[in-house]
């Protein structure tokens, strides 16, 4: 069976499936085997019914929602890769009942949260003033945490007034706001030249060490702003961008400028800002 495995998750490498795609179809897929193995079944044997059955020990079990929906479809992307090399008559995964994922509407940020937020850099020093460009960038343009910290100085148009965004063989031109420009061009000139070690370093953002900054040290920034601006949010890594989207939307941009800024393939997954269009601004 492992064999099996084996070879399904190369299927999916050769797909490019991210690192942690292929983590948890593998853990997903080994439970259920070794699931059914002790019951002295086989993978190739089992019925709808015998799905419904694994469905209902991972809730007598206690596992939540969005995890049995996540096994589900590992599964049923298992059994279509069985049936496509006869290994399997049919795809049992099909059709299964399995609980529905409950889906909490992302926090946002109202402008004047926003707005202090922003105000929370110490400008006097250079940790501040870089600190000060990149929430600026984040809120101008929506792009992800991971697309901020991957950027490289060569993806900069100051002239242009826009960063390059590059995901695998797609590349994005995000126009950057008069003040969201201004703050990266100082810090380009004024604050990285002094944080790099060594010239060869052509990452644009750089901690205090010298090195690249990553996604835990910017969420340590931002909850460190968060704290000193007396924001009394939940927030994560994520939310400047989802309060980019629904200000950007409560501002009369169309929802399709929105979904290309975001670099959404599919607009349903932009079209739940829309739903949010009504947050006061004074809560």
């Amino acid at each position: 069976m492992k064999i099996i495995i084996d070879e399904f998750i190369d299927s999916l490498k050769a797909r490019q499936a991210s690192a942690n795609t292929l983590a948890s179809y593998e853990r997903d897929i080994v439970q259920f085997s070794n699931y059914f193995e002790s019951q002295g079944k086989k993978i190739f044997d089992l019925t709808k019914d015998d799905m419904q059955d694994y469905i209902n020990h991972l809730i007598a079990s206690g596992r939540s929602n969005s995890t049995i929906s996540r096994s589900t479809a590992s599964i049923k992307a298992l059994y279509k890769y069985l049936v496509s090399k006869k290994l399997a008559e049919v795809n049992i995964a099909d059709s299964v009942e399995a609980p529905k994922v409950d889906r909490k509407e992302p926090m946002i940020l109202t402008s004047s949260e926003i707005e202090k937020l922003l105000e929370q850099p110490d400008l006097s020093e250079l940790k501040g003033q870089r600190d000060k460009a990149m929430l600026e960038i984040l809120y101008a343009t929506g792009i992800r945490v991971t697309e901020l910290i991957s950027l490289r100085v060569e993806d900069v148009n100051l002239s242009g007034g826009y960063i390059k965004v590059k995901k695998k063989n797609s590349e994005r031109h995000i126009p950057l706001g008069a003040l969201a420009l201004k703050c990266l061009k100082e810090y380009m000139d004024k604050v990285r030249p002094l944080l790099i070690k060594t010239e060869e370093e052509k990452t644009l953002f750089i901690n205090t060490n010298g090195q690249k900054m990553t996604r835990q040290g910017y969420w340590k920034i931002l909850k460190q702003y968060k704290e000193q601006a007396n924001i009394d949010k939940d927030i994560t890594p994520h939310t400047i961008r989802h309060s980019f989207a629904v200000h950007m939307l409560q501002n009369g941009a169309e929802l399709k400028t929105v979904q290309e800024l975001l670099g959404h393939t599919d607009v349903a997954s932009t079209m739940m800002y829309t739903q949010m269009l009504n947050l006061d601004d004074n809560k």
